[in-house]
């Protein structure tokens, strides 16, 4: 199996692992919840069908989730600046805590995944991650 084969593979546990198991369990509240969160506070103030792109589902999922969101005080509806016919969500104090919150987890599981690895192997790691998440982003936006 050559290089690019074992990150693929790599990347897919990864994200079953995000969403369905180990990590899921961690995250406060259901993740697809969070997910939404994150694409907030990743992006600022957005629409619901931006946050359906973002988070990579479709527009009647995506309104469910925000209902959810916004029910659970952890969203809020604004009135976009630019165009006062739509509205836009933000993050609560409370969207805010949950949030750090998982942060925390993720970080969590994180470190105790790689605490048997030596320092400098765990910067490397980060570097080397962060250089591929970058180059994939920008090969989608050619």
């Amino acid at each position: 199996m050559d290089a690019v084969e074992r990150i693929e593979r790599a990347m897919v546990a990864i994200r079953r692992r995000q969403s369905r198991r180990a990590l899921a369990r961690r995250m406060p509240g259901d993740p697809a919840v969070f997910a939404v969160l994150d694409a907030v506070e990743a992006n600022g103030p957005s629409s619901v069908t931006e946050l359906a792109a973002s988070v990579g589902v479709d527009q009647p999922r995506a309104s469910r989730l925000v209902a959810r969101a916004v029910e659970e005080g952890l969203l809020a509806r604004q009135a976009d600046q630019h165009d006062g016919r739509r509205s836009v969500l933000r993050l609560t104090a409370a969207g805010r805590r949950r949030l750090d919150a998982g942060h925390a987890a993720r970080r969590q599981a994180f470190a105790a995944a790689m605490s048997d690895w030596p320092a400098a192997d765990r910067k490397t790691f980060a570097r080397l991650l962060t250089a591929f998440v970058e180059a994939l982003d920008a090969s989608e936006s050619r």
